[in-house]
């Protein structure tokens, strides 16, 4: 099914630029890219693991596709994993990770991964003339889904870019006409604090991690661009996009469904998606999380006149004397404070058996910023109970290679090396 449709796509564009890698600085038409994999022999194996940010991992989508083998992406520097006992219609594997930290992978069938992309494609509004610059992993899911599938199931165009640092942008943008990039928030405020975003970039998209509205804000007011929220799941693909053409007012606002996705509520308030691009199943255990269409994610939410409100997530709530919290509370007070660029919030064990956890708050700063004088900030804004115990400074908060922040790595960092 993914091969046919792509071989469709490569007739129907067969001398158009399909793939350009400015790293190695090549471009492939469509049809010179269904040539090289047409001419590639089989390979021994039955499961691909495409790796790196180069064409390579392209062609070996392509190649695993036409020769019946299972897709199984990795970011760089993974290690394959063992798989066995897979469903026959099994076709891509997304690797995650579970509650534990055990290793385990999400199973999608052809028609699941199609439709992610359909959904995508015609949400987001992605076109031929707007070719896509890649920044991100394309191992990720959110990779994968907005730029690979894209591409191969629908003719648009794909640029690697060899870094995502600022001048590397600017050189990928300057050879289109305009462009569309998807990345995560750190860049978007790297290259708005350099003042490196493109001029014709056309369409702007932030997944990974919550976009923050100072970011957005600034790069609306700077040059009219509006960056498009963008939240969605390694179990179903795309769940809501922002298809406002200003910036967001409130930052739990992740925008409305995804075209074909269905959301509620579910009974424990947590996001439940329905949807044709949802997974099967877990592997090697599967849970009812996640069967039959539907994926019931661990994001407390609202969905109030079609927009999806996330208010934090269940995993993620700290509890203080029986009162439950979610830290994303926290943060978007926080994230105020005009000397405030980035937050994180979380809860530890507390020496007080009454309390059962108590706060805290690493902020990463632009300025010179006193613990006591953060208190009083948020004292004049929460409810004493609601106020961190601890506080951490830092310049900044580094992320891992998918743009991501992890509450839990911070918090293991503090129980280690602060208290």
């Amino acid at each position: 099914m993914l091969y046919d449709r792509w071989r469709e796509i490569a007739r129907a564009h067969s001398s158009e630029v399909a793939l350009r890698d400015l790293g190695s600085q090549r471009d492939w038409t469509f049809a010179q890219v269904a040539a090289d994999v047409e001419a590639s022999p089989k390979a021994n194996r039955t499961i691909a693991f495409p790796q790196g940010m180069s064409a390579d991992f392209v062609f070996e989508v392509l190649r695993a596709w036409r020769h019946g083998q299972v897709v199984c992406p990795l970011e760089i520097g993974q290690l394959p994993t063992f798989f066995e006992h897979l469903s026959i219609d099994c076709v891509h594997l997304k690797t995650t990770s579970g509650t534990t930290g055990a290793a385990r992978a999400i199973a999608f069938t052809a028609a699941q991964l199609a439709a992610d992309a359909q959904n995508i494609v015609t949400t987001m509004g992605l076109r031929p003339e707007w070719p896509n610059l890649g920044t991100i992993s394309l191992a990720h899911s959110y990779g994968f889904s907005n730029l690979v599938l894209p591409l191969l199931l629908h003719g648009i165009p794909l640029a690697l870019v060899s870094s995502p640092l600022p001048e590397a942008l600017r050189r990928a943008a300057s050879s289109e006409a305009c462009v569309t990039v998807a990345a995560v928030p750190a860049l978007w405020r790297a290259w708005h604090e350099s003042n490196s975003i493109p001029p014709n970039l056309r369409l702007a998209i932030s997944a990974g991690a919550p976009l923050p509205l100072a970011v957005e804000t600034a790069v609306f007011l700077r040059g009219g661009l509006k960056i498009h929220n963008f939240y969605g799941a390694s179990e179903c693909g795309g769940i809501a996009y922002d298809r406002t053409a200003t910036p967001r007012t409130d930052a739990s606002c992740v925008g409305s469904a995804m075209e074909n996705v269905r959301l509620s509520a579910a009974d424990s308030s947590c996001l439940e998606v329905q949807s044709p691009a949802v997974g099967e199943t877990y592997w090697p255990t599967p849970e009812t999380v996640l069967a039959n269409g539907r994926f019931q994610t661990s994001d407390l939410a609202e969905i109030r006149e079609g927009q999806v409100h996330l208010r934090g997530r269940a995993s993620d709530q700290i509890n203080i004397a029986g009162r439950k919290v979610s830290p994303e509370i926290i943060e978007r007070m926080l994230l105020t404070h005009p000397a405030v660029s980035e937050c994180l919030v979380f809860g530890v064990p507390s020496h007080d058996a009454a309390r059962s956890e108590m706060i805290v708050a690493c902020v990463a700063s632009r300025q010179h910023l006193a613990p006591e004088s953060l208190r009083e900030f948020a004292l004049d804004r929460l409810a004493a109970w609601l106020v961190p115990r601890h506080w951490v400074i830092v310049d900044s908060f580094p992320v891992n290679q998918r743009g991501k922040l992890s509450r839990l790595e911070w918090r293991q960092h503090f129980l280690e090396n602060v208290l």
